[in-house]
């Protein structure tokens, strides 16, 4: 006996589009879990029923459709706490306006104002450790010894003055340090502070940048040290 297709249409839709008609519908670019079930029904509607869809089909059916709406939660509650990460994120940054943190660099910018602060990384320990300012074309500023063994991170100053007592030009710097270390001189890392002018707020596809006076801007996650208004005053603190 023929099924008459539309009378069951009636049943199911009644007032509304079906699943298929849905579908084409361009301002509707998925199908929802209504859908989903919808479809499901149609499917045991039009089924012969000397031959009824097997039950473990229809459960794996279920189980995949739960399977992906779970999928698709989960990513919709990533995003919203990626969203609060980046707005704690940037919370934290722009406290860093005004204040000196310590770069993973050995360039720094004297502005004429304060001082050029930094750490030496002397590791397990370096006798008669040296420190060189140099200008950006590799000539010597000044020279600073560092009395007595050192060991681990050492902080250091530079006033701005040259060889000569007198104040260097604006601009940056390069901070090369050595030490004797069994009886030969090696090169040692050195780390300076760099003052935060402002700070461009990242998103999910790019950092959050911190902007340093004359040294341009650098991944907040980059930012060593704290220091407060005046790094060699003022006790820092790890991030």
């Amino acid at each position: 006996m023929k099924v008459n297709n539309d009378y069951l249409d009636g049943l199911k839709w009644p007032g509304e589009l079906s699943p298929a008609d849905k579908a084409k519908d361009p301002s509707r670019a998925e199908l929802g879990q209504e859908d989903f079930f919808a479809l499901m029904t149609q499917q045991l509607a039009y089924q012969d029923p000397f031959d009824p869809a097997d039950n473990s089909d229809m459960i794996a059916q279920m189980t995949a459709f739960t399977s992906a709406d779970g999928i698709n939660k989960m990513s919709e509650k990533l995003a919203d706490l990626s969203e609060v990460m980046t707005s704690s994120q940037a919370l934290q940054a722009s406290s860093l306006v005004g204040q000196n943190v310590l770069l993973p660099s050995e360039v720094a910018y004297w502005d004429q104002d304060g001082t050029v602060d930094g750490v030496v990384v002397a590791g397990e320990g370096a006798d008669n450790v040296i420190v060189r300012i140099e200008n950006e074309k590799g000539e010597l500023i000044r020279s600073m010894a560092l009395e007595g063994p050192q060991r681990g991170n050492v902080p250091f100053s530079w006033d701005g003055l040259n060889e000569q007592g007198e104040p260097a030009p604006t601009g940056r710097y390069k901070v090369k340090v050595s030490g004797r270390i069994n009886d030969a001189r090696e090169d040692l890392n050195a780390l300076t502070f760099g003052k935060v002018n402002s700070v461009t707020l990242g998103s999910n596809s790019s950092p959050t940048l911190v902007n340093l006076n004359g040294l341009g801007g650098i991944p907040l996650n980059q930012v060593l040290e704290i220091a407060g208004r005046n790094a060699a005053k003022e006790q820092s603190h790890v991030i």
